[in-house]
């Protein structure tokens, strides 16, 4: 299936990027390098004029109390729902109609190319890029794993311009069907909506989703490049000869495989790769744990723990205190979510200062009495 962007790469910006095309192996690049300068612009001006301008409108009075902080998360947070949204459209849509694809054998899956699997991989690389430049500049809010994730992500799916693995772009990007409902669940949290129905629907649906999505589809995704991988590493079919009439989609010089050279595996492209998807598979199933609890807390026993000695430890919630915490802040009568040892402190600080006050005012009220 032909790239289905309605505009093509302009002749002067593909050769402008060919050098850099050629000296990493991007074969590709030049044909999609505007689409992902594109998809960085858009997402770019999602964060800086879509985000606070829908943001005022429909929460003018908590958008305008949340302080720098949480404002710079809350815009980063509506770029991931609309990116996700997106991404997650293109990605199904591809799919279902790029009949090529559908039909690809696997080394047709590791070294083969289509348009339209080139245009999600520069949409997602777009995404990437601006994810790891807002990153980069706000890595003492987002922190260094953040960073880390950042240049990951972008490295992997720029592996598709050699092209390698351009088949799997769309499939391991339904990771992002949980976003959406992942990026609900923390503008209820911010909009003091904890706890309310609406939020148990979603995190109802970010839990399935997320299941779905990243363990079963993802898992079962990732044996299937293993095997792939498996093959091309092991395969003699260079050294034999072919009949080409009879597997023509083995054909070096047929559309699909036009740019795949001379099909070699190196040794560090397979285990980057493979690495990298072991490293993402095993995150999911560690944060499929953590949100369980994280959206038990917001509810009553017996499915949610809240109130319960479990949850104290774990969580204390703070009301109309405006405090920062390592990930976001809050804005006074927002709801804030803090939880560790520093956090139970300064809950037992306030606590402590109420007592004080307490004090105080009885021992006025004494001298009083005296007087």
């Amino acid at each position: 299936m032909l790239d289905p962007f309605p505009i093509p790469a302009p002749p002067a910006l593909a050769n402008f990027i060919r050098p850099f095309a050629d000296f990493f192996h991007f074969t590709v690049l030049p044909l999609h390098i505007h689409e992902l300068i594109f998809a960085f612009l858009f997402y770019t001006c999602v964060n800086l004029y879509f985000a606070p301008w829908i943001s005022s409108r429909l929460f003018p009075r908590v958008y305008a109390g949340f302080n720098k902080r949480t404002r710079l998360n809350w815009n980063v947070h509506v770029v991931s729902f609309v990116q996700s949204s997106l991404i997650n459209t293109f990605a199904l849509w591809v799919m279902w109609v790029d009949k090529e694809r559908a039909a690809m054998t696997w080394s047709e899956k590791i070294w083969g190319y289509t348009g339209a699997s080139g245009m999600i991989q520069s949409f997602a690389g777009g995404y990437f890029l601006w994810d790891l430049c807002i990153t980069s500049m706000n890595v003492h809010i987002f922190g260094w794993g953040m960073l880390a994730h950042a240049v990951s992500a972008l490295f992997v799916f720029s592996l598709g311009y050699r092209p390698f693995l351009n088949f799997y772009g769309s499939t391991f990007i339904l990771y992002e069907l949980s976003s959406p409902f992942l990026n609900v669940h923390w503008f209820c949290d911010k909009l003091n909506l904890t706890g309310s129905t609406v939020q148990l629907y979603n995190g109802m649906a970010l839990l399935f989703t997320f299941f779905c999505s990243r363990l079963v589809w993802g898992s079962y995704q990732s044996v299937r490049v293993f095997y792939d991988i498996y093959r091309a590493l092991t395969s003699e079919m260079r050294d034999v000869p072919i009949d080409w009439a009879a597997k023509p989609s083995l054909n070096p010089d047929s559309d699909i495989m036009r740019f795949a050279g001379n099909r070699a595996m190196p040794m560090w492209l397979a285990v980057t790769y493979l690495g990298a998807n072991i490293i993402l598979n095993g995150l999911n199933w560690v944060w499929f744990g953590r949100m369980i609890e994280t959206v038990r807390k917001r509810f009553d026993p017996p499915l949610g723990t809240k109130g319960t000695k479990k949850a104290a430890k774990e969580e204390v919630l703070v009301e109309g205190v405006d405090v920062e915490t390592d990930t976001d802040g809050g804005a006074e009568g927002v709801p804030i979510h803090v939880s560790g040892k520093e956090d139970i402190n300064l809950a037992r600080g306030i606590d402590a200062v109420g007592r004080r006050s307490v004090e105080i005012e009885k021992r006025e009220v004494r001298s009083r009495r005296k007087a």
